[in-house]
């Protein structure tokens, strides 16, 4: 992998400001475009929290053009796929299609993006699904403890809040404040068009041309807000479930931050996969979680470190303790040469294989070109992991683990537990 990652990455700008970050791939069959928002819940106010996700669901309602059938139905006849998300720092709206149908997603995607009707009887139908889809996170214990867990380790902070908003917040919102909110984060200066895979730059530049180039809006992007943990704290929920679900956060690196490529490679050895110290100890010797992992989140101007296990409540103290001894060791003891070279080819050749697709590719750039303002070079990244050395892991191991920590369990009696 030494140098031979080849790629043709091009950056444009439209004539109304909004960036557009392309990479051909003359070998790839398909070709994914993206519209990428500046808009989620980092940077919505207590107010508008859930107002990022549920403007993703309106758009795909009906639109001054296409009903909400016709919209429906123009997915299925692309192919392929036609979808959204929203996240803690953007929103997508995304389509992967063969070469032939790019047009005819680029006219369905600006159509959605610009077009949409926000039609105040799809308004209240969509309220109820959203509802729905928060009773559905409540039911589900590992995404509620991720929940507590943010709150907990965030505080106040934007970061703090759920991506799908709380239900008394968004059975209360109007759609005057969805119109305001969209009409606020929607804007060219705070979007980015990303298309990765086989297609024409002179025929896609002037496509965007014709389809984004009206769109004009007031305003100026949002900074996200700085960050201050919350370490020490822990928030627990009793459920009357077969399994208690645990969270550890810590300090990790943010997304630009030096730190970040020593982090995940020690993430890798630490909780990453089967052969990490955390599923070898607690899964294979203990038998004390079926579910027992860590990964690293990185935002704009901060990042974590999480750890998770899964198990009953009759061996929910010894896995905590379990966890708290494997960070020990591993501060006191350091990383293995044998674990540390393994853990750095993995998560090199995880990445390269993660670019295996149109959709991954166009993911990368455009999330890179809207969040650090530069479309990422898959080699500088391959370089910075091969740059990573055992004692940059341990300097940084050191660092996040003398951190104070923030903790989150939902379950049976979890507040009787003894979690930091």
């Amino acid at each position: 992998m030494n140098g031979g990652y080849q790629r043709m990455c091009e950056e444009f700008v439209l004539s109304n400001g909004l960036r557009v970050v392309a990479e051909y791939i003359p070998h790839f069959p398909s070709v994914s475009v993206g519209l990428w928002i500046g808009a989620g819940s980092m940077y919505e106010t207590e107010a508008e929290n859930g107002l990022s996700h549920f403007v993703e669901h309106m758009l795909f309602k009906s639109t001054e053009h296409r009903t909400t059938k016709e919209i429906a139905v123009e997915m299925d006849a692309i192919g392929g796929q036609v979808n959204a998300f929203t996240a803690k720092e953007c929103t997508c709206y995304y389509a992967k299609v063969i070469a032939e149908h790019l047009e005819r997603a680029m006219s369905l995607l600006s159509d959605l993006l610009l077009h949409a009707r926000m039609d105040e009887a799809e308004f209240e139908k969509e309220r109820g699904v959203i509802l729905e889809e928060i009773a559905m996170c409540e039911d589900t214990p590992e995404d509620l403890v991720y929940d507590l867990l943010a709150e907990a380790y965030f505080g106040d902070h934007p970061l703090s809040r759920p991506i799908l908003g709380t239900h008394d917040q968004i059975a209360s919102v109007t759609r005057e404040a969805l119109i305001a909110f969209r009409r606020k984060h929607y804007r060219p200066d705070n979007t980015v068009l990303a298309i990765a895979g086989q297609f024409d730059r002179d025929a896609f530049l002037a496509m965007a041309e014709r389809y984004l180039s009206g769109w004009q809006a007031p305003g100026a992007a949002q900074e996200a807000q700085p960050v201050r943990a919350c370490g020490g704290r822990v928030l627990t929920r009793r459920k009357d479930i077969e399994q208690v679900h645990v969270c550890l956060s810590y300090p990790g690196a943010a997304q630009d931050a030096d730190d970040l490529y020593p982090l995940t490679v020690m993430n890798n050895l630490f909780g990453g996969g089967m052969s990490s110290r955390l599923f070898q100890h607690i899964r294979e010797e203990m038998g004390a979680a079926y579910s027992v992992y860590s990964y690293p989140s990185a935002y704009a101007n901060c990042g974590t470190l999480t750890i998770y296990a899964g198990t009953s409540p009759e061996t929910a103290q010894p896995v905590i303790d379990a966890l708290h001894a494997q960070i020990r060791r591993l501060v006191e003891d350091g990383v293995t040469g044998e674990e540390f070279a393994m853990a750095k080819e993995q998560l090199k050749v995880s990445y390269v294989l993660g670019l295996e697709s149109s959709s991954s590719r166009m993911s990368a750039i455009g999330r890179s070109k809207l969040l650090r303002n530069r479309a990422v070079d898959p080699q500088e990244v391959v370089e910075k992991i091969e740059a990573v050395t055992r004692a940059d892991v341990e300097r940084v191991m050191r660092r996040v683990f003398a951190a104070p920590c923030a903790a989150a369990a939902v379950g049976r009696d979890v507040d009787k537990l003894k979690i930091l």
